[in-house]
């Protein structure tokens, strides 16, 4: 039973009315995530779709037997109605505002606070992916593959980034959710005005800030990370958009890993990256992409493949369509990478990465 919960609600339509859903991420004060989900509400209006978000976060807490709710959501309009700022003025919001504030009132003590989306992303992302697909989500990601009870040692991740941090996200929630046995031991950033270093702060990691440009070369930008990966006692690293050439250590060969959202060897090598990448796989005419993940050397998307996982190239895709589209396959092959590693699945030959069978 967790006393206090908080939550990050989300909902939204297409449209408005148009294709709808609602999400809700419920963390404990420290941080750490305890469910997460989204819900496919069919048509409906983006005020709906918010408040539906809430009543099923608040649902899902009472189930918690929470006693204290300090919830977070980026709809104004709703945060003022719930705090009696605002009167009720439309049909279709007064049974679900009625349903809001019983629930509300049923606990100990509650809060309802408006934040904007940047500082709600992990609710409005999973509201977006439900979107996408049309269906409900439970959590970031709830294919067979990274379901399986975690075996293997425990591994100590460094997670390099220079982005949003949506990988990082990802991992954690694997990592929360416990289908992944790991820890993510420190956090590196390469910007310091980017989304992904208040992720990392969202989930209870204060990262580290190396920028390249404050080291006068390349060796001591490389010997600043790995110094901050020795003194975290790191097994494994995890490029997680990170977009900065560094010197991978001896120490670390067959321990850095990265994704890389198309089939390599194809659109891989330096200035393909992010948007560059699926633009293109779709000027080449491609009908299939994916992602790889693979560890790192010191030549851009040159070592050893790990694991592949494709997708669909739809007609009508353009590159963000497709980007959403390979960002699920990556959701599954990055947690499926790390936990070969844990279970020492990985065999490195020159070039090539044999996957032995589990034992």
């Amino acid at each position: 039973m967790q006393q206090h919960i908080i939550i990050h609600t989300d909902g939204g339509s297409r449209g408005n009315p148009g294709p709808a859903a609602a999400a809700y991420v419920l963390s404990e004060p420290g941080g750490r995530t305890i469910e997460s989900k989204g819900f496919f509400l069919g048509t409906t209006t983006n005020n709906v779709a918010e408040y539906a978000g809430l009543l099923k976060a608040l649902a899902a807490a009472k189930r918690r037997q929470a006693k204290i709710i300090s919830a977070y959501t980026d709809s104004e309009l709703m945060t003022r109605q719930i705090n009696g700022q605002y009167r009720v003025k439309s049909p279709n919001l007064r049974e679900v505002y009625a349903d809001c504030m019983e629930l509300l009132n049923s606990f100990d003590k509650w809060r309802v606070s408006h934040i904007s989306r940047d500082k709600n992303s992990r609710a409005d992302k999973l509201a977006n992916r439900v979107m996408d697909a049309g269906r409900d989500i439970d959590g970031v990601s709830t294919p067979a593959a990274v379901c399986a009870k975690p075996v293997g040692k425990r591994v100590r991740l460094a997670i390099l980034l220079s982005g949003g941090g949506t990988t990082m996200v990802n991992i954690d929630d694997q990592i929360q959710a416990g289908r992944l046995n790991a820890e993510i031991a420190v956090v590196v950033s390469s910007r310091a005005q980017v989304k992904g270093v208040d992720r990392a702060r969202g989930i209870g990691l204060e990262p580290v800030i190396i920028r390249k440009k404050d080291h006068p070369d390349i060796k001591e930008f490389s010997a600043r990370i790995k110094e901050t990966l020795d003194e975290a006692r790191v097994d494994l690293v995890i490029q997680a958009g990170w977009l900065c050439l560094w010197l991978i250590a001896p120490e670390y060969e067959n321990r850095v890993m990265n994704i890389h959202p198309a089939l390599l060897p194809s659109f891989g090598g330096q200035g393909m990256w992010g948007r560059h990448v699926h633009e293109a796989v779709l000027a080449a005419g491609c009908k299939i992409s994916g992602c790889t993940v693979h560890f790192c050397t010191n030549e851009y998307d040159k070592g050893p493949i790990i694991v592949q996982r494709s997708c669909p190239v739809e007609p009508d895709d353009d590159a963000d369509s497709l980007a959403g589209r390979v960002f699920q396959e990556e959701c599954i092959a990055y947690p499926e990478a790390i936990r070969l590693f844990a279970e020492d699945r990985i065999a490195v030959h020159g070039r090539i990465a044999k996957i032995t069978p589990a034992v």
